[in-house]
């Protein structure tokens, strides 16, 4: 057996408890957002992640990726009034979403840590910021959402794209959990319980995404402060 971590780095609980070792990798649990954690010891370096990318295939003549992506343009496109500025977080090789977003009449600007890492765009605040197929990748995920509470403008969305854990039993054989890159892990309620913490709304238009809307009143800067039992 494992001992537990210190802290959820996703929402600041005091601790996590060891949910499963898996042929020598150890996952995490948090009882208060329910996301899952690979232990820190199994993460890849950045050399090492940074070669599992180059493999990813982003290519905006792939329709079946378009139609993947679709799953979240299409319930954003229909929240954003016209001419939005926005922000596609970890876009990859590939920008295709920004292309699908920007031929909707909006502008849209990248950030990718590995392929697109002009920082100079954290600087600024966004009507609309997407994170497909990302979070997971997160290794300090309660310092990443603090950004997007920054980052978005009052009465924003954030969208976001990752295939959300069902049930434990199936967690071993899951593929998503199978992708060296993948190390941390999220539950419809785990979005749900972020939105809360942020002060946001959240819906979840289909399958595997969530929109998030930060209310008018409230400001693009406020500090986060994630709750712990």
């Amino acid at each position: 057996m494992f001992e537990n971590i210190d802290k959820c780095s996703l929402c600041n609980a005091p601790a996590t408890h060891p949910l499963i070792n898996i042929n020598g990798r150890k996952y995490h649990r948090c009882d208060r957002c329910m996301a899952t954690f690979l232990d820190s010891t199994h993460r890849l370096s950045s050399e090492e992640e940074y070669a599992q990318y180059q493999d990813h295939k982003n290519d905006s003549a792939d329709r079946g990726y378009r139609s993947f992506l679709s799953k979240l343009v299409h319930p954003l496109l229909k929240k954003l009034t016209p001419c939005r500025s926005g922000l596609d977080y970890g876009c990859g090789p590939g920008p295709v979403l920004a292309e699908m977003l920007t031929k909707s009449g909006h502008s849209v600007k990248l950030f990718d840590p590995f392929f697109y890492p002009n920082h100079t765009v954290l600087e600024q605040t966004y009507d609309f910021i997407t994170c497909t197929e990302t979070i997971e990748h997160f290794h300090s995920p309660a310092e990443e959402f603090a950004r997007f509470q920054q980052m978005l403008r009052p009465g924003g969305w954030l969208g976001i794209m990752t295939c959300f854990q069902t049930e434990d039993s199936r967690f071993s054989s899951w593929h998503y959990r199978r992708d060296p890159t993948h190390v941390t892990f999220y539950r419809e309620t785990t979005l749900r319980h972020i939105a809360e913490n942020l002060g946001w709304s959240c819906e979840i238009p289909v399958k595997d995404v969530a929109l998030m809307q930060k209310p008018l009143n409230q400001s693009p800067r406020k500090e986060t402060r994630f709750s712990a039992p």
